[in-house]
């Protein structure tokens, strides 16, 4: 089944929507917008998890069908609004692992009720002009920057709330054979998964697929666990990016995997140990179909794959992972040819 006609501006769509954890709306509107037709059945939970459901085939004789749940995260890095200052400015709660060195003079939004309010995001202190040599040198934390809106206290706290989700600007674009943009990380499999249940419309399925998109993975894998209580999977399936250290200034034996190499198939990270006949089960059929794969373990990170594993009495399960240049970054990087792949390699497990 070829995929050459992987919808990008569909993935560029889904990077620039806001969505951090807990505020996922738009991104879960989008995802049930595009899921039209393309289940037997499509629901919401309490915790805000969309969860589509396709039917198995009828097993044939010697065949066991499983029921395979494939969850992608819905939601961003981002920030909450904690506090306004008598001067107007903002500070914020980080909501997710940012390297604060990315985060210099950014123009962000604040998302409020009244609706979208630009800001500009910078750490406090003197200005590179008349800093000290030792001023210069250091790394702010979280707790250092504040939001200006160019407004006055008394307007900001009129319009802002303790609470209101704050999203970092950055329209997705395509860079040669990179896909890049904000929120690739998990975008980009939230993206794979919707178009393996397009391309699979109207085949018959080995197994039955719960494909889940869900939400606060960046805080704790916590949509992806109430999930996976409720559906009950006998296989599961992570869908998340990883790294791609492959740029200039790292050693070979620090690749965890490289951009345009094909998907990952982890074996390890810090949150699990994937099943290993699942391990060699994908990669196997990765090989018998001529699909680029490369094996990853990776020494820190989680994924929704560790979370739907240890659910009630434990589940087999895997992770597939997008190499990406650049994560927890405004330019996370995908490269098309590995898109291509997991999604192909998913659409011929299913098959």
């Amino acid at each position: 089944m070829p995929t050459t006609d992987l919808r990008l501006d569909v993935l560029m769509h889904l990077s620039d929507l806001p969505g951090v954890p807990g505020q996922e709306d738009a991104v879960r509107d989008y995802v049930l917008r595009e899921l039209d037709g393309l289940a037997d059945e499509v629901r919401v939970d309490a915790l805000g998890n969309v969860i589509a459901r396709r039917a198995a085939r009828k097993a044939k004789k010697g065949e066991t069908a499983e029921r395979v749940m494939i969850s992608a995260h819905m939601d961003e890095i981002g920030f909450l609004v904690r506090f306004i200052d008598d001067h107007g400015f903002v500070r914020v709660q980080a909501l997710g692992g940012f390297d604060t060195r990315n985060l210099f003079a950014r123009n962000v939004t604040i998302h409020t009720r009244g609706g979208s309010m630009p800001g500009i995001l910078s750490p406090g202190g003197r200005p590179v002009h008349i800093a000290t040599p030792e001023e210069r040198k250091q790394i702010p934390e979280v707790r250092d920057f504040v939001i200006d809106l160019g407004l006055s206290a008394d307007e900001v706290r009129r319009r802002v709330r303790v609470g209101d989700m704050v999203t970092l600007d950055q329209a997705a674009r395509q860079v040669g054979n990179l896909v890049c943009g904000k929120a690739m990380d998990d975008r980009a499999s939230v993206f794979m998964l919707l178009e393996v249940l397009r391309l699979l419309r109207g085949h018959k399925l080995r197994h039955e697929l719960i494909a889940v998109f869900s939400v606060q993975e960046e805080v704790g894998l916590r949509g992806a666990g109430v999930a996976a209580h409720g559906v009950q999977p006998t296989i599961g399936i992570g869908l998340d990016v990883t790294l791609a250290v492959d740029t200039p200034g790292t050693k070979p034996d620090e690749a965890v995997t490289r951009v345009g190499s094909g998907i990952g198939i982890k074996v390890f990270d810090s949150s699990m140990i994937s099943t290993r006949w699942l391990v060699d089960e994908f990669a196997d059929l990765a090989e018998r179909q001529g699909i680029p794969s490369q094996l990853e373990v990776l020494a820190q990170g989680g994924t929704d794959g560790a979370a739907i594993q240890r659910s009630r009495e434990g589940v087999p399960t895997v992770t597939l992972s997008l190499p990406t240049r650049y994560i927890h970054t405004i330019v996370e990087s995908v490269h098309v040819d590995d898109l291509r792949a997991g999604v192909d390699l998913l659409c011929a497990y299913l098959r």
